[in-house]
């Protein structure tokens, strides 16, 4: 797997024209309520309640399981993140790049030359498609730096296709189900992931930082890189759980 990380380019590539060509081979299954997609080895399953809830499991070929609850925001909560929504609407440079609210996660970040580490692991873990689908998703994206200071040989020993439910079970402990933007976010404030353990909210004025269940932190260096399926935070440490 060391391939992903000797050409971003190549990855770029192989990730675009990739999602493309899944197209072709994608199921779905529809009705008012549930949805069933079949796509890329990954099986996805979305269901819309009444009030407006969205329940998403998405489980791969070798077993590797996502699972994902989204809730409707209403009243000045849902005002003021459209308000900021649109201040956002011209785009974010990350990256070298122009990162718009047009995109999806996944179409945005492999135009960043800061997270080729992060969209080789997310493609070695089968996550391409879940993190292009509905959402939203509210993803903290540690940069290739952040994944440099882990212990040496780490990123390639989780690439390894034998390590894949380690490495999507970090991913996934990046990952917020909602759309929560960096005024959302409170000094204090536990946030539950999709892998299901919990991120400490530590806030100081407009610095954000996160606490992860093994001590570990990451600040926030670029807020609010919004997507057409969720709002990415840029991060400067990769995030731990405890399993």
């Amino acid at each position: 797997m060391n391939k992903y990380l000797l050409s971003t380019l190549a990855l770029a590539f192989a990730l675009n024209t990739g999602s493309a060509l899944a197209q072709g081979k994608m199921k779905t299954k529809s009705d008012d309520e549930k949805t069933k997609t079949k796509e890329g080895g990954m099986t996805t399953k979305t269901k819309v309640a009444d009030d407006g809830k969205v329940k998403v499991k998405g489980e791969s070929e070798d077993g590797a399981k996502l699972k994902a609850t989204t809730k409707p925001r209403k009243g000045v909560d849902m005002k003021n993140m459209s308000m900021s929504s649109t201040s956002s609407s011209a785009g974010v440079m990350v990256g070298g790049a122009m990162m718009t609210p047009d995109k999806d996660i996944v179409d945005n970040a492999v135009n960043s030359n800061e997270h080729t580490t992060l969209v080789a692991a997310v493609k070695g873990a089968g996550l391409v498609e879940t993190l292009e689908g509905a959402g939203p998703f509210t993803v903290f994206a540690p940069t290739n730096a952040a994944f440099d200071k882990l212990p040496a040989g780490t990123v390639n020993t989780l690439i390894q296709p034998e390590n894949k439910q380690k490495l999507t079970t970090i991913l996934t402990y990046h990952v917020v189900p909602g759309r929560l933007l960096a005024a959302d976010l409170k000094d204090g404030q536990m946030l539950t992931t999709v892998e299901g353990e919990t991120l400490m909210v530590h806030r100081t004025g407009n610095t954000v930082m996160l606490h992860d269940s093994k001590g570990g932190k990451a600040n926030v260096t670029t807020p609010d890189v919004v997507s057409s399926n969720g709002v990415t935070h840029v991060i400067d440490a990769v995030l731990m759980p405890t399993k």
